[in-house]
């Protein structure tokens, strides 16, 4: 299989939170997209890994997804390991994605920074041909690294390399966001624990945070990025000859 876009998360519902409308976006553009999960979110306060798990598949399906895959590392224990990195690499390798979004570095959870070195020493070891990984079959996997990398907003602001307009998938990031109805907006009288991202307060900040990212890009609704590696790479101004935003 080979995936345009790739989002790697320490647990279901971090890319519907941060990514979803890109994603959304750039599938109904033609891309092949994928989400891959390292964790079942299992820790978290409310819910089950079981229930988390299904939420992630129908996100997935509003998403438009092409697959959407758990790799089952523990929650709150996403090491820096060789065995993870291995897991990583030949998801990575078997789904060949040209760019990959990831956690950000530094985040209020402990997680997505965890996530992120991670994730980021094994996209880059993925591309080592002595770094060996076999696939489901036992055949060995050829080296493949993605050609982008770009880490997406969490809880914690960071100035953004660019803002993705997602005016247009909004209400398919909002319906993917509530598929995790465990977690979401949820009312008061629930009969699980309230938890910082739980009411309907947090819901509406999302909704005030894309605002407030499409406002800086002169569009309704927007999701901002950092791009890693270096300069962000252009041959042709087509991207900014076919946008006109109100500023």
């Amino acid at each position: 299989m080979n995936i345009d876009v790739l989002a790697i998360a320490a647990h279901p519902d971090d890319t519907e939170l941060c990514c979803a409308g890109t994603l959304a976006a750039l599938v109904k553009q033609g891309l092949k997209c994928a989400v891959l999960d390292l964790t079942q979110g299992e820790m978290g306060t409310r819910g089950s890994a079981k229930l988390r798990l299904k939420e992630a598949q129908n996100a997935a399906a509003i998403i438009g997804l092409s697959t959407r895959r758990n790799l089952g590392l523990p929650d709150n224990r996403l090491e820096n390991t060789f065995h993870n990195q291995q897991l990583i690499i030949s998801a990575v390798r078997d789904l060949k994605p040209h760019i990959c979004l990831i956690n950000s570095k530094q985040d209020r959870h402990p997680d997505h920074g965890h996530a992120h070195t991670l994730t980021s020493d094994a996209l880059f070891y993925s591309g080592l041909s002595k770094r060996v990984t076999k696939d489901h079959a036992g055949d060995e996997q050829q080296p493949w690294r993605p050609k982008h990398i770009l880490e997406y907003m969490q809880d914690t602001p960071f100035e953004p390399d660019f803002v993705f307009d997602i005016s247009e998938t909004q209400d398919i990031k909002e319906k993917a966001i509530l598929a995790f109805s465990s977690q979401f907006n949820v009312k008061s009288n629930d009969d699980e624990p309230s938890t910082y991202i739980s009411g309907t307060n947090f819901f509406e900040l999302l909704r005030n945070r894309a605002r407030i990212y499409g406002h800086r890009i002169g569009v309704d609704y927007g999701e901002p990025f950092r791009y890693l590696g270096g300069p962000l790479p252009l041959k042709d101004f087509t991207g900014l000859m076919s946008h006109n935003p109100l500023r």
